[in-house]
This record gives C-alpha cells, structure tokens and sequence, in this order.
C-alpha cells in the first residue's frame, strides 16, 4: 500500500499566543493524519519544536499600536513580501494565519493573488466585531474559512457578511494549569475572610509601551491600597524580554512587588490570588478563567486615541465582559488610569462581598459558554484538514 503523501502546511503567527494555538493545531493534525505533516512559514519556540524553521523571528511582526507599525513599516512590507513568495513556493495544501491580521492578512492576500488554489485558513478572527466592521466581507476574498476561538464570533462573521467560521473553542478552556488554579481559587474562596494578608497579582502588559504606561498609575494604586489599611502582597509576573524594564519601572514603588518570570511562575501566581490589576488583554479571560476577580486598564498610544478609538463600535474591551455580554470587570482607559479609582475597586474585590461573588458567578458562567465537545486543537486540525484535501 503507497505511503500517504505528506501534508504540506504553511503557517504564519506573530505572537506567542499564536505560536501556542499553531502548536496545539499540529500536534493534533499529526495525530489524526496518517502522513507527514511538513511545515514552512514563521512561528515561534513552540512550532520551532514540532519541525518549523521559521523564515525570520516572529517577534519581528508582534508589533502593537499604530506609532509601533509606522515606524517599522519599511522592513514590514519587505517581510509580507519575502513571507509569501516563500508560501507560494513551497506550494502548501493549505496555508494557516495566526492572529497579528495587520501582518498576516496581507500575506494571505499576496498568496491569494499569486496562487488561487491555495486555501487559506484564518485562525483568531480580526476583532471586525469591535471596530472596522467592513473588513469582514473584504476578508472572503483571501480567507476561506476562520477558526473562531469566541462563541459570539461565528453569528458575528455572518451578520457582517464574512467568510464562513467555525467556532473552536480557546485553548485556555482546557488548559490544565489554568484549570487546576481556578480549582484551588475556589477551595481559598471560603478563608477569605479569616486572612488579613491578600495576594494581589499585578499584570501591567507583555509589551514594552504597556507596561511603560501603566507602571506608575499600578504603582501609585498599590501605595493608596496600602495606606488605607489593606495587607497586601504583590506579585508581578513577568516576560524575560521585558523583565529588566519591568524591574526599572517598578524600583520606586513603595510597596515593592514579588516579580517572578515565566508561565510556570505566573500560573503559581494566579493558584495564590485573591484580586487581580491588569492591562486589558487576552490576560483578562485568563484571570476569568482562573476566577480572579479583577480590574482592568489600558492606555494606546496617541495614534490609537486619535485615529482608531473613534471607529471602535463594540460596547466594552475587556474579554470577559464581551463573552458574558455584561459588565462583569470594570475598566479604566486612558485619563481615567488613576490610583483612587483602581485602589477602590480593588477593595471591593480582596474581601467577601457583592463585587466579589458577583464577578465570581459570571465567571462560572464564561466557562460553560465557552465549551466544546473537543479539544480546540482538534477542532481546528479537522477544518483545517477538510480545506486541504479539497486542494
């Protein structure tokens, strides 16, 4: 009997939550294909382990806010160039794009134009939901099918007039540490109030402008905390990219955090927190899921304000809030990062109360909305599976 041909798959990511998710997706196709599965593209450590020689380093495209893709834009347009001649030459049976749409959208529109036959998968649909919602339709194009990882999305792509959409799941959903924090969350709930000293875990962003902008406003809200007679200790998770600036900013706060780095030390962290301070982000649906209450923020940069915000169409930025379709966490955005209201809030939340349990509750609720039957690696694997052998 001949040897199944192998599976050619063209893969591009620009985050590490990207490269995370096109991990789970091949290590699941490579269960349920009976071939090899060859992999060409850009990818991060995780599909650098599974056999990807990444054309160039992703962090290259892992850029955020306007002033970040304007400055770089030049070795940007050279790299969407050099990426899809690649994919086109490599000839995939499918082609898979990553989240990062400011990047990847255009190279799957390049592919597109260069080689029709190409079916092209879009994992993480583009946020058309919350702004620029005419991108939906423009995307059926390029883009065959989209690998949803929220519930809403697959209604949402329809209304718009998008490409057809399956809804996967996250991958958060089913994450074992994740999973194992929320279980010993709950076990602490009931202790609360016997403990005078408070875990308070503190994220203020992955990203250098992030975590620049929201230091002091974090720093200042602790100290407030603190001088209204609440115990509390600080841990900060960090990235090793980013941890000797995270150390500089923080070295003047008066009430110095517990800064740990990597996912092991940060998911110890979430299994001890009582409340949460965060920049808004993917981060925010973890916290839910680990049932953290928490509070968010953030501040784009002056392009982002000026050119995007007034385009912005959906109702609130935080992830749990869109998913339960409530104000479940509150949120502070630009002037209103300030220390007074982030400290009340946070009170609210590091004692056994309405706020608390209320949050809690809607948590509970998030989870069961957001399971699948299966793995979403293996949800994914078999659209992605189905699109190829049609080529």
């Amino acid at each position: 009997m001949p040897a199944e041909k192998p599976l050619r798959l063209a893969i591009v990511t620009g985050e590490e939550s990207g490269d995370l998710l096109g991990a789970d997706l091949v290590d699941a196709l490579r269960r349920s294909f009976p071939g090899d599965v060859t992999l060409t593209g850009v990818g991060g450590e995780h599909l650098a382990a599974l056999g990807l020689d990444s054309l160039f380093d992703q962090h290259e495209i892992a850029l955020v806010g306007l002033s970040a893709i304007v400055k770089k834009l030049p070795q940007l347009v050279r790299r969407i160039s050099q990426l899809a001649n690649a994919i086109v030459a490599a000839k995939p049976d499918c082609l898979v794009i990553i989240d990062s749409p400011d990047f990847t959208h255009r190279v799957a529109r390049k592919v597109r134009a260069a080689d029709p036959s190409i079916p092209i998968v879009n994992y993480i649909s583009p946020s058309v939901w919350a702004w620029r919602p005419e991108r939906a339709k423009a995307m059926r194009s390029y883009i065959d099918h989209v690998l949803a990882i929220l519930p809403f999305e697959v209604e949402a792509l329809r209304d718009l007039d998008g490409p057809p959409a399956t809804y996967v799941g996250h991958r958060l959903v089913s994450h074992a540490p994740l999973l194992e924090a929320a279980r010993q969350n709950r076990s602490r709930e009931a202790q609360l109030g016997e403990r005078t000293e408070k875990n308070l875990v503190v994220l203020p962003g992955s990203r250098r402008s992030e975590v620049t902008s929201l230091a002091e406003p974090f720093g200042e809200a602790i100290e407030l905390l603190a001088k209204r007679g609440n115990q509390i200790k600080v841990t900060l998770p960090t990235l090793p990219k980013i941890e000797p600036l995270v150390r500089e900013l923080t070295a003047g706060w008066k009430i110095q955090p517990d800064i740990v780095v990597g996912e092991a030390q940060r998911l110890h962290a979430f299994a001890a927190a009582d409340a949460a301070l965060a920049a808004s982000g993917t981060v925010s649906l973890e916290l839910a899921l680990a049932r953290i209450p928490t509070v968010l923020s953030y501040r784009p940069d002056w392009l982002a304000r000026t050119f995007l915000a007034p385009r912005i169409t959906i109702w609130s930025a935080a992830l749990p809030n869109i998913i339960a379709d409530a104000p479940v966490v509150p949120e502070y955005f630009n002037v209103f990062v300030r220390a007074g209201s982030l400290a009340r809030q946070l009170e609210q939340l590091l004692v056994p109360g309405h706020c608390r349990s209320a949050q809690l509750e809607s948590f509970d609720k998030i989870a069961s909305l957001m399971q699948t039957e299966r793995p979403s690696g293996e949800i994914a694997a078999q659209k992605v599976l189905e699109l190829a052998k049609r080529n």
